[in-house]
């Protein structure tokens, strides 16, 4: 039995069918920093009560109806003063001790780690004093996660001590006695407090010169970080045009030290200098079809933002797609071909009006035009017999067609379901390799509603940095609901049809895939962001997206 399994075990034992409080770590802010047992706590809950700035880090991995009584848009605001946030605090407190007591699996998320958040500790003696039974899901610490994704190590090899403070409480002696150290410092406050917590540590005794580092929105792709000392960061900031700001409010961790390991952080700031960090990515697909495209561009630092442009309907006439799904059942097929996901969901939704399931395909050969699409079919319970071993393409699943044979198939005729606007390419080539085929339109492909304003103004204004385009129908579909991207842009095409047709659109393409894949399209883009980022550090450039050169005029207008 695994140690995770063990625990389950065990706290079913103990809470049966009574309610108990989990108080949960967030973590700084990357969703993929929660740990195991977090994602298992939350896939449990009956009721999730999370801090706003964690709401949308835990949401994602409860199950469909959890409660959620304490919305994000019910935290307190940036500008209410110590009194509110701690009447929005014993809220939480109360609700999940209420919910906890009606016999509920209350979830109480927290940023960061609750080890080290006073107000969590608040309620679980809140808990503790009404006999309602809790346990600890540690998280990681801010204080600790954002140096790490900053290229900031606390610690060099000779094991320098490390003290943290939260500037907030800090008192005079707190000052003086880092001050008088030569501890390394990490500080947790905001960043219009960053020049008098420098001016803090001077007056305690630290050395103006002392690096220092400042990491804003830290381990999320807007992370930001500055680097100077304590007699400089005031300048920094300012310089930079990071103050003053209406952001000033914002949670920073600065890190302050000799020792602390910031003047190798040109070397160990690798999450910052992923190829696309921070990059606003549009995906013209929908959420299904870009799902794992999206993962990759994540991989690289993006941000992708997924807009249709093509709605898929059912057929205007369901009787030849009906036919057909009855002769599958009736053995008039030796394959059934399916080019696209969309396809597979048109024959499994059909399966499903007429009551049958995978068990239909036995004794039928099945193809898949690509990964994505086989994924789709091992999730519907079928084990493709053909996926392309080379270009995955209809050109690519012909190449590895078998010819129709009279001795070792009892049966001449494909199914292929596909949609209204396919090429003829796979019809041609498998009557050319001796096969009857049955081309089944399996639904429609219409051009999807225009995106929101807020969307068409920034495709229009410059505020994507990229747009991967992975057909020429989606060149001009996205051009006909939301209009043409701005020049600023990286424009990345799959193919040359689809380069060619963003051409005829008036726009330059930058980025071509190697082969006509998403993924090896999305990695393109990739080595043309590192290529871009290598160039501006060559010249001593400080790296900015494409999104961030635009005319001020044409910023000020997309706002």
């Amino acid at each position: 039995m695994s140690p995770t399994t063990a625990h389950n075990s065990t706290t079913r034992h103990l809470y049966g069918a009574h309610g108990h409080v989990t108080f949960l770590g967030a973590g700084p802010g990357d969703p993929g920093l929660l740990t195991l047992r977090a994602v298992e706590a939350l896939a449990q809950a009956d009721v999730l009560v999370a801090d706003p700035q964690v709401y949308d880090v835990v949401r994602g991995h409860t199950r469909a109806g959890v409660d959620t009584p304490l919305r994000v848009e019910d935290g307190p605001s940036p500008d209410v003063k110590a009194d509110g946030a701690s009447a929005a605090v014993s809220g939480a407190a109360d609700l999940a001790m209420a919910a906890a007591r009606s016999g509920k699996r209350v979830v109480r998320a927290v940023a960061g780690d609750p080890g080290l958040d006073a107000d969590a500790a608040r309620e679980m003696l809140a808990c503790a004093g009404e006999g309602i039974p809790f346990e600890v899901v540690p998280g990681i610490a801010t204080a600790v996660g954002v140096p790490a994704y900053a290229g900031i190590p606390l610690r060099d090899a000779e094991g320098t001590d490390v003290r943290f403070i939260d500037a907030g409480t800090a008192d005079d002696r707190c000052w003086t006695e880092v001050g008088a150290s030569d501890a390394t410092v990490v500080v947790t406050t905001e960043l219009h407090s960053v020049v008098s917590v420098a001016g803090e540590l001077v007056a305690g005794g630290r050395k103006p010169e002392t690096p220092l580092t400042v990491t804003a929105a830290g381990t999320t792709t807007r992370q930001r970080t500055w680097s100077a000392t304590l007699g400089t960061i005031g300048q920094i900031l300012k310089s930079s045009k990071a103050l003053p700001s209406s952001d000033g409010a914002q949670p920073v961790i600065a890190v302050v030290g000799e020792r602390s390991g910031a003047a190798e952080r040109q070397r160990l700031a690798w999450f910052e200098s992923k190829p696309l960090f921070g990059w606003q990515v549009l995906v013209p697909r929908t959420k299904e079809q870009a799902e794992s495209l999206s993962d990759q561009l994540r991989s690289y630092g993006a941000v992708p933002a997924e807009v249709p442009t093509i709605a898929v309907e059912p057929p205007r006439t369901p009787q030849q797609m009906e036919r057909a799904v009855k002769g599958l059942v009736t053995g008039r097929y030796e394959w059934i071909a399916f080019t696209s996901v969309n396809a597979v969901k048109a024959v499994r939704e059909k399966f499903e009006e007429y009551g049958l399931d995978a068990r239909a395909f036995a004794g039928i050969k099945v193809a898949a035009v690509g990964e994505q699409t086989a994924k789709a079919l091992v999730e519907f319970g079928v084990k493709p017999d053909l996926v392309p071993s080379g270009e995955q393409s209809a050109a690519g699943l012909l190449e590895d067609w078998p010819p129709y044979d009279p001795v070792f198939d009892p049966i001449d005729r494909v199914f292929l379901p596909r949609a209204d606007i396919a090429t003829e390419t796979l019809v041609a080539g498998l009557i050319e390799l001796g096969w009857e085929v049955d081309d089944v339109t399996a639904y429609r492909t219409v051009r999807a509603s225009p995106p929101p304003a807020e969307t068409r103004e920034a495709i229009k204004g410059g505020g994507f940095d990229a747009v991967l385009f992975t057909s020429s129908s989606t060149v001009r579909n996205l051009v006909g609901i939301a209009g043409k991207p701005h020049n600023v842009t990286v424009i990345a095409c799959i193919g040359p049809a689809t380069a060619k047709t963003a051409e005829e659109h008036g726009l330059r393409v930058d980025v071509m895939s190697p082969e006509p894949s998403v993924h090896k399209l999305a990695e393109a883009l990739a080595d043309f962001g590192a290529a871009r980022r290598a160039e501006a550090v060559a010249a001593g450039d400080v790296v900015k997206r494409p999104s961030e050169k635009r005319p001020a005029r044409r910023r000020a207008r997309s706002s």
